[in-house]
């Protein structure tokens, strides 16, 4: 990257608020996201959102696709690797303590052959994070372990969650609501895998996960604010559940003790890509 570049992307993040902008889209990296979510989330006016995500554009931080009536915003990958590169390998000059955490160690560049803990975190911890869950560890066998947290978890499982889990020969005894605080104590499972299952979940300001998982958001749209009869909404929930069944099919099918941390993150964004109908 070039130092003029290098330095307009330093100054348009230099706002509180576009780097705000940013930071949501990488959490929803590689998809993209509405300008009504992003201010909804950031409690933006939508006039100031639309100066700061015009800059961001300006700046090749990034791209902005229409699907539809809808315009989605998303960050500019091959600027952002770009700029972190320049920061760590050009101002940095490549010194081993500012190369490492971004690189990750040598040894680490693969993941191990192990059983993987992987981790679904949603808004309310009641439908699909427990979907999630529960598909996993019922298609990935003994490669992986699946757990499932909500940043405002319910009390309860919702019914047409568990009905559908019920009806598709999952085991639902020992499924609980659990709060993501539950998996950032001493002694919780380092997770290898964190997903988010819902848009609100992937806007919350949740903290980096240790161990440097492969993250995801594998966003489907919320079954609990279906509307309806009992039998619309059970047909909401068991569309839900086949999106997310289609996706975790896929995912454990992947050879993961063979493909390197790149190759294994641009497969698992592959996935995030793909529409919930897929």
């Amino acid at each position: 990257m070039e130092t003029t570049d290098a330095a307009l992307a330093f100054s348009t993040l230099g706002h509180p608020d576009r780097l705000a902008v940013f930071r949501l889209l990488m959490r929803f990296a590689p998809r993209g996201v509405r300008p009504t979510e992003i201010a909804q989330a950031l409690g933006l006016k939508a006039n100031t959102l639309s100066h700061h995500l015009a800059d961001l554009a300006a700046a090749d931080l990034v791209v902005v696709e229409r699907q539809g009536r809808s315009l989605y915003y998303s960050v500019a990958m091959d600027t952002t690797e770009a700029l972190i590169g320049y920061l760590a390998l050009d101002v940095g000059r490549g010194r081993p303590q500012f190369t490492t955490p971004a690189r990750g160690p040598q040894e680490d560049r693969t993941m191990p052959d192990k059983t993987y803990d992987v981790l679904f975190i949603c808004s309310g911890n009641s439908a699909r994070s427990i979907f999630a869950e529960a598909l996993l560890r019922d298609l990935g066998g003994s490669r992986f372990r699946a757990h499932s947290a909500g940043t405002h978890p319910n009390s309860a499982l919702n019914p047409f969650a568990l009905q559908v889990l019920a009806r598709n020969d999952h085991a639902i005894g020992e499924l609980r609501s659990k709060h993501i605080s539950e998996f950032q104590q001493p002694g919780a499972p380092v997770m290898d895998f964190v997903f988010t299952v819902c848009d609100t979940a992937a806007a919350e300001e949740c903290p980096p996960w240790p161990g440097q998982p492969i993250t995801g958001h594998w966003g489907v749209p919320d079954p609990v604010k279906a509307t309806g009869t009992e039998a619309e909404k059970g047909i909401v929930f068991a569309r839900t559940y086949g999106a997310l069944r289609r996706r975790i099919a896929t995912f454990v099918e992947l050879p993961v003790e063979t493909l390197d941390r790149l190759a294994l993150q641009a497969s698992v964004d592959a996935l995030s890509l793909t529409r919930p109908q897929d």
